[in-house]
């Protein structure tokens, strides 16, 4: 995970940093100062989708999601939540406690279509059936049909699984797939995702290691291109608060709050009007 710091004093950054005045992270012993220093208990959710929140609150602020299958490390657990660091992306904050289990699976498979079902019987009219997000993690431990039998004893269509990381090709063209998809503070699914989150998740789909929120990545992905240079497919357009990727050498593919949804537009229609709002293009960067 990319050292990552914000802010003129160069604090540790609490959305990657697991840390407050009476309990801390263990790894970051004599960098703080804590009445009480824990190694994290490895964790599993279990639950279809989560959030995870500011606060342990459902009314807190959503700050991201995590998916069926992901690992954490939970550290503290209190009133029915748990305060965790995601493994996949090094994220801090408050999960529902219930949707965590202490017994950490192996995967074996990755959802690699937008969303998919899984069914209590290898049959596509059995109910009920549960939506499962890309990138969701399952445990594979047989073949019916045209399905994966899950150890959890449903049922996914094969075709839409892969094996667990073996990449699913151009990143642009699964960024594509989330078109029209609602516009959600803090999401990552094809039910709603926000700026960032999509281009995480378009990443992460391929093999590519990506921070979660606009900001993290503009510091910490690929190379920047000096001003004027010609963009391309596949390069990431910075502002503050915000990130957009071209799906070609015009047009801007973003999940943004003026559309209220995922969409494409030509790249200077986006710089335009995001300038009205006092936010000129801070970085270009390409991977």
């Amino acid at each position: 995970m990319p050292e990552f710091r914000h802010g003129p004093d160069s604090k540790l950054d609490k959305r990657l940093h697991l840390y407050r005045p009476d309990l801390a992270d263990a790894s970051l012993r004599g960098r703080i100062e804590a009445q009480r220093f824990v190694e994290g208990k490895s964790a599993q959710v279990i639950s279809p989708l989560i959030s995870l929140r500011r606060q342990p609150s459902e009314t807190s602020m959503q700050l991201t999601q995590v998916l069926l299958g992901e690992t954490l490390k939970v550290f503290d657990e209190k009133d029915g939540w748990a305060w965790v660091k995601l493994d996949r992306d090094g994220y801090v904050g408050h999960v529902a406690a219930a949707a965590l289990s202490a017994t950490v699976a192996t995967m074996t498979h990755e959802v690699s279509t937008p969303s998919t079902l899984a069914y209590p019987k290898p049959d596509l009219k059995t109910q009920p059936a549960t939506v499962v997000p890309m990138l969701s993690r399952l445990a594979a431990v047989g073949e019916e049909k045209d399905f994966m039998k899950l150890a959890r004893g449903d049922f996914v269509h094969k075709r839409h699984l892969r094996p667990i990381d073996t990449g699913m090709g151009d990143y642009v063209d699964v960024a594509e797939r989330f078109l029209f998809a609602p516009y959600y503070w803090g999401g990552k699914t094809i039910h709603g995702l926000d700026c960032s989150g999509l281009v995480q998740v378009a990443l992460q789909s391929v093999g590519w290691p990506c921070l979660r929120d606009s900001d993290m990545q503009e510091e910490t992905l690929g190379t920047v291109l000096a001003t004027g240079e010609k963009l391309q497919r596949g390069d990431l357009v910075f502002w503050e608060g915000h990130v957009g990727i071209m799906a070609d050498a015009g047009s801007l593919l973003h999940a943004n709050a003026f559309h209220m949804m995922v969409a494409i537009e030509p790249l200077k229609v986006a710089v335009e009007r995001i300038a009205t709002t006092g936010k000129p293009v801070t970085k270009v960067r390409r991977l």
